[in-house]
């Protein structure tokens, strides 16, 4: 396989994380060719030229658009804003590039309709930004949960909270505007939905409640804003499988930073996993005397694979930059025809679909069935 040429839209945050991981994954795997950094685009030519020599990109452009028409670049990372996907995706593809967008796909279903439209008529490969479901910890779970180890699964709690938006003095931004979407349903459940696929299967039915803790934001200049979309969520749902879940979403909850807690139980047993606590769950089987049951507590070690490509030893630990490197190997694998572990468009539709029947639900007050992608 030929080195591919990279393109990056958007140098933030996860701009930042997704150029960490073109560069990193030959170091840490060693079985891909390094990817050549092409080109960068960002809103001014000043910033994009910062970034780009920061990151290590050969050229910089304040137009995402000279990406497309750039005969090095091959792939194309999406980490704008949300409302910005579908468009920059989309366009991506009918360019004859493949595509890593972050997620969620996109604030609009139609949108995100296109985008999977668009990935079928190109060939190209097209991921989304789903990170989590690269942790060794949570592929071992799904292990654990495949070879029966705690029996047939019959029930799953998951949360997801941080308190990035928990300050009622936090000034007004883009991530409560209606445009973004509609809050913690898509900017921050979809976390919790792209683990529940990977161990799961897919959501079939859902029954949804949101919430708006503060019903005005200032703004920097004086004054407020009313914002526009919620920011907690709590929803029943029915799995493939019959299995019955629970997930809620708070991005508004003090003293929690990075928290999805997964309890997952099972006819024998159950599960403990905590994204605070990334490298290592709690295991519970219902087996031997019951004088000395009770849960055990894993840590990450080189066993757990693709762990012992970053670290020999076990339990020091991996990041989640370190999770964006695995999901970028998963790329190189899918654009070379080899078997890979990623949301695919296709999926990730399947997800965008389940957000918008938990809004449906809420606004209709009732169960709403979940349609294929």
């Amino acid at each position: 396989m030929k080195p591919l040429g990279v393109g990056l839209i958007g140098t933030g945050y996860m701009g930042k994380c997704h150029a960490l991981a073109w560069n990193a994954v030959r170091q840490i795997f060693g079985d891909v060719p390094r990817p050549r950094l092409v080109h960068l685009a960002e809103m001014n030519s000043d910033l994009a030229a910062r970034r780009a020599s920061e990151f290590g990109f050969e050229r910089s452009t304040a137009n995402w658009r000279d990406l497309l028409a750039d005969p090095d670049v091959d792939v194309i990372s999406v980490t704008t804003p949300n409302q910005f996907h579908a468009e920059m995706a989309t366009a991506a593809l009918q360019a004859g590039k493949h595509v890593w967008c972050e997620k969620p796909m996109a604030p609009k279903l139609s949108d995100a309709e296109r985008m999977l439209e668009a990935q079928k008529a190109s060939g190209r490969i097209a991921i989304m930004g789903y990170n989590y479901i690269q942790n060794p910890v949570v592929r071992h779970i799904r292990t654990l949960i495949g070879e029966g180890a705690i029996g047939t699964v019959n029930h799953v709690r998951v949360e997801m909270d941080e308190d990035f938006m928990a300050d009622p003095q936090a000034l007004f931004y883009w991530k409560s505007e209606a445009a973004s979407g509609y809050g913690a349903l898509d900017d921050f459940a979809v976390h919790p939905l792209s683990l529940l696929w990977f161990l799961f299967g897919h959501v079939e039915a859902v029954i949804a409640d949101m919430a708006k803790p503060y019903g005005e934001r200032p703004l920097k200049e004086g004054g407020t804003r009313p914002v526009e979309n919620h920011d907690i969520t709590s929803v029943l749902m029915r799995m493939e499988g019959g299995v019955s879940a629970v997930l809620m979403a708070n991005r508004s909850a003090w003293g929690l930073k990075g928290r999805i807690a997964i309890q997952i139980f099972g006819s024998a047993g159950s599960i403990l996993y905590d994204q605070e606590r990334m490298n290592e769950f709690e295991l519970y089987q219902a087996e031997g005397r019951a004088t000395e049951q009770g849960y055990r507590r894993i840590l990450t070690a080189p066993a757990h694979s693709p762990y012992d490509r970053f670290i020999p030893a076990p339990g020091h630990g991996l990041g989640f930059n370190d999770l964006k490197i695995i999901e970028c190997r998963e790329l190189i694998r899918a654009i070379a025809g080899e078997s890979f572990s990623a949301i695919t468009f296709t999926d990730g539709l399947r997800i965008e679909r389940t957000v918008h029947a938990m809004a449906d639900s809420f606004h209709q007050r009732r169960w709403v069935g979940i349609g294929a992608a």
